[in-house]
């Protein structure tokens, strides 16, 4: 590591930990010319998650469009923040853990459904309503036969 006083490539690691959201770990180095100390931060570098719309446009990853919609189709139901916060890290979990650059949002929203599914069924359905853009009253009844 460069020291920031001297320019020197050669330095040596006096403590090491972790911050404390566990995002990194923080390191106080000595210079071995100078004898100035410095600390660095080294953390995981996290590569970008495109979305695949379903119009062939992709867009960035935005956990916080997952966010809005679980809050939207929970209103007045009896799930906490804390349950839909972990949901949605559930979610982020899966994403993250499939080492995919590209994934569609259909399959963002299966996911949400089935978590949706697991915590509150009206909640479930609220969220389907709005995500498979029900076009008559008919095929929504479908849907809500299939459900039980």
């Amino acid at each position: 590591m460069k020291c920031i006083f001297c320019g020197n490539l050669d330095s040596k690691v006096i403590d090491s930990r972790t911050t404390e959201d566990c995002s990194s770990i923080r390191r106080r180095r000595e210079c071995l010319k100078c004898g100035k100390r410095f600390t660095t931060y080294e953390m995981v570098e996290n590569t970008p998650i495109l979305v695949i719309k379903n119009d062939g446009s992709r867009q960035p990853f935005n956990v916080q469009k997952i966010k809005n919609g679980i809050i939207k189709s929970c209103e007045k139901r009896p799930v906490s923040m804390q349950q839909i916060d972990d949901l949605i890290a559930s979610i982020e979990r899966k994403i993250s853990n499939s080492l995919v650059q590209e994934i569609k949002s259909s399959k963002i929203g299966e996911m949400v459904m089935d978590g949706l599914k697991e915590l509150d069924e009206i909640s479930y359905v609220r969220f389907a309503a709005v995500y498979r853009k029900f076009k008559d009253i008919t095929t929504f009844i479908n849907f809500l036969n299939s459900v039980n």
